[in-house]
């Protein structure tokens, strides 16, 4: 799949470079910078949607780690996911491993991941419905429609993957499987199969889905989270000077965000994301140099908000990384001081023990 990420980001670059020369570059930066300033206002908020997520997987996690540290973590895996060529599932290892600093139990944070993966994707087609529902009561002409039932065509056809992914995962025993085809791949003793039991993972999986209650908590919770994430399409427009509706924003972000989830071969979705952004702003009145200053501004938060949460993952590595070895170099001086305490104490008993016996031929001569 990493061939896939390199023979797109070419053309993603190209999409990019053609929108630019299309549009004028000097016309979109007067209208950025009719509003530069309050646009940084963006990055911060960021943060309240992906609140919203991590609320979500601390139920998954059964509140097993604090709301404050899953909320750091979470634009780690988003950063991790938009910015590094991982395929898209970079992220979600990323957060496994920082979760397992509060929660030890490998197994249960592996199979909260999971869980949390297959409700975003219930999550994004909800979302997604919910943008061509809004587009088809905004807009009635002919070409926005036909776009409408390319759109509805391509969710319909691609929805039978991730049913088909529960359904495996509800059947159970399928990570169970997949161990025991990679001890017979790479035998039993190799150390990437060490701490692997999927067994247990099957069985922590099947707990988390079969609590409907939970599911749909964690649903409504993750689509808040994308809602509310609508708000800086909305936001961004009313600072570049084209107002829309919360509905336009909210049918513009749905749909952007199912675009950038289909062409997951392309890394950080670059290009098609502000392809989708323009011809989508559009449907709604807005011009065609907003449109792409809209799709800059959206790029500009995601480049900004997500280097600050990389930078900040590998201060945490580091700091962790060097109370390790803190910690160990003096676990191992621990021993070596009792040693040292030791021999003095063994020298003493030695010196008395000669001294003890003069004094008792002493006691004897007399």
């Amino acid at each position: 799949m990493k061939w896939l990420q390199w023979l797109g980001l070419p053309v993603g670059i190209a999409i990019l470079i053609g929108l630019v020369v299309h549009n004028g570059a000097h016309d979109v930066l007067r209208v950025i910078g009719t509003a530069s300033p309050m646009l940084l206002w963006l990055v911060p908020f960021h943060a309240l949607p992906l609140l919203l997520d991590a609320q979500a997987w601390r139920l998954l996690l059964d509140k097993r780690a604090p709301l404050s540290f899953l909320l750091w973590t979470a634009t780690v895996r988003e950063a991790v996911n938009r910015l590094l060529p991982v395929v898209g599932v970079g992220g979600e290892l990323v957060g496994i491993r920082l979760a397992r600093w509060k929660v030890r139990n490998a197994s249960q944070v592996t199979a909260s991941v999971i869980v949390e993966v297959f409700v975003t994707i219930a999550v994004q087609y909800a979302f997604s419905a919910l943008g061509v529902v809004l587009i088809v009561a905004a807009t009635g002409d002919g070409g926005s429609l036909r776009t409408i039932v390319t759109i509805s065509l391509a969710l319909v056809l691609s929805a039978p993957l991730p049913v088909l992914a529960v359904f495996l995962v509800r059947r159970g025993g399928v990570f169970h499987a997949i161990e025991r085809w990679a001890a017979k791949l790479l035998g039993a003793d190799n150390p990437l199969m060490l701490g692997i039991d999927g067994k247990q993972l099957d069985a922590d999986l099947d707990a988390l889905m079969s609590r409907t209650g939970l599911m749909f908590r964690a649903f409504f919770w993750q689509l808040g989270g994308y809602m509310l994430g609508a708000f800086e399409t909305w936001w961004a427009l009313s600072l570049l000077g084209h107002p829309v509706t919360v509905g336009d924003a909210l049918a513009i972000e749905a749909i952007t965000q199912a675009v950038r989830h289909a062409a997951f071969m392309v890394p950080a979705g670059l290009g098609v994301q502000e392809v989708a952004v323009v011809l989508l702003a559009q449907l709604f009145g807005v011009s065609q140099d907003v449109a792409f200053s809209l799709a800059l501004v959206k790029r500009m938060r995601e480049v900004v908000f997500g280097v600050l949460a990389l930078l900040s993952w590998q201060a945490a590595e580091i700091v962790r990384t060097r109370r390790a070895l803190r910690h160990g170099a003096q676990a191992a001086l621990q021993p070596a001081a009792q040693s040292g305490n030791a021999l003095p104490a063994a020298a003493s008993v030695s010196a008395r023990a000669p001294t003890s016996k003069r004094d008792s031929q002493h006691d004897q001569v007399h």
